[in-house]
């Protein structure tokens, strides 16, 4: 298919009716510039599904970060606002920046969909991601075999939100040494598991935060309440309201050393590496405490987010501990849970093994 020719103001002002209206009301919208890419880019069924994916992808490519989680409210592309009026979706947006709701309105609001359209207008002139990409785009889920020691093991592979989730038993997510968990609102992988673990009334307000309380237990009967814990430590708690949906404990791994005077986070591939062998041992510690035993475990590229380490340092890193645990004869049920194409394709070249200089992807979005 021919690529069309998009112009940024007539993606920006599709945009600004795409907040408006939410995803659940794109039938009947004129949205020419928006269908248009979406047709040369997607194999949706339908024009609002084709939309809805393309703007998916354009966002995922924003930093993560406040840019990131901001356009993912003002779309309703986070998890449970599709139906959220565009007053409450601008209000948690401008939440994510601190500012009032008219200061979001007239400033952040024009750069936040600004940047969504350039990456529209990106993915259309690059006619996609890397080759390779749109082999995910029937799919959300695929299996890996791999080798560990003399035996061949299958993994599972989702590209996917890691809140979106489903019957796996235990999902690793990483931490900062002092377990401090990011605000329910940012767009990490642990922000998002406080968030779907958490309780809220009908209106949206939060009436138990049950992963931050259980940390803080945690960290008290450990003694280590406000101060930080050796890097790979691994705290276990329960996983709230995921649990309905078949997730039964949160293995919290703290990879992430904050840096003194910043925001930054200093991230060794061998703390990784340490801590994923401390979730197996957690496990083998909880596996026969629950009924039916802990079976499955999830991991996510960790330190690929804020942590900064390219996908392929960090799945170097986890790799190694998941190899040595399958190798001497562990009959875990593993799986890997990653939030872009690119990630996913890393993941699947472990069967030809992770070597330096072998894969130069870029530093990651998903842990």
């Amino acid at each position: 298919m021919p690529r069309p020719s998009l112009d940024h103001a007539s993606l920006l002002a599709e945009l600004q009716a795409v907040r408006r209206a939410g995803l659940l009301r794109l039938r009947g919208r004129e949205l020419p510039a928006l269908e248009a890419a979406a047709a040369s880019l997607t194999s949706a069924r339908t024009r609002e599904g084709a939309v809805e994916a393309l703007l998916r992808r354009a966002v995922e490519r924003l930093d993560a970060g406040t840019l990131r989680t901001a356009a993912e409210y003002t779309l309703g592309l986070a998890q449970g606002t599709r139906d959220w009026p565009p007053s409450s979706r601008r209000a948690r947006a401008a939440e994510v920046y601190r500012v009032s709701e008219e200061r979001f309105r007239k400033h952040h609001e024009v750069m936040v969909l600004g940047q969504v359209a350039e990456h529209v207008v990106e993915l259309v002139e690059g006619g996609g991601d890397e080759p390779g990409e749109g082999d995910w785009a029937s799919g959300t889920h695929r299996s890996v075999d791999v080798v560990a020691g003399d035996r061949t093991v299958r993994l599972t592979l989702h590209i996917h939100p890691v809140d979106l989730l489903r019957d796996v038993d235990v999902v690793v997510s990483p931490a900062n040494t002092y377990f401090a968990l990011p605000e329910p609102y940012k767009s990490s992988v642990p922000a998002s598991l406080r968030r779907a673990a958490s309780v809220r009334g009908v209106t949206g307000d939060l009436l138990d935060d049950p992963v931050h309380d259980e940390l803080r237990t945690w960290a008290a009967r450990h003694g280590t309440a406000g101060r930080p814990v050796v890097p790979g430590t691994v705290a276990a708690t329960g996983s709230g309201s995921m649990a309905e949906y078949g997730v039964r404990r949160i293995y919290h791994a703290a990879v992430a050393v904050p840096r003194a005077g910043t925001n930054d986070y200093d991230v060794l591939p061998a703390d990784i590496t340490r801590a994923t062998a401390r979730a197996f041992a957690v496990l083998a510690e909880e596996h026969d405490r629950y009924a039916p035993p802990l079976r499955s475990v999830c991991f996510p590229l960790l330190g690929s987010g804020r942590g900064g380490l390219p996908y392929r340092v960090s799945a170097a890193a986890v790799w190694s501990a998941v190899e040595a645990e399958l190798a001497r004869g562990a009959r875990w049920d593993v799986h890997f849970v990653v939030h872009t194409p690119e990630a996913a394709r890393v993941v699947e070249r472990l069967p030809a093994g992770l070597r330096p200089g072998r894969d130069r992807s870029a530093p990651g979005r998903s842990g």
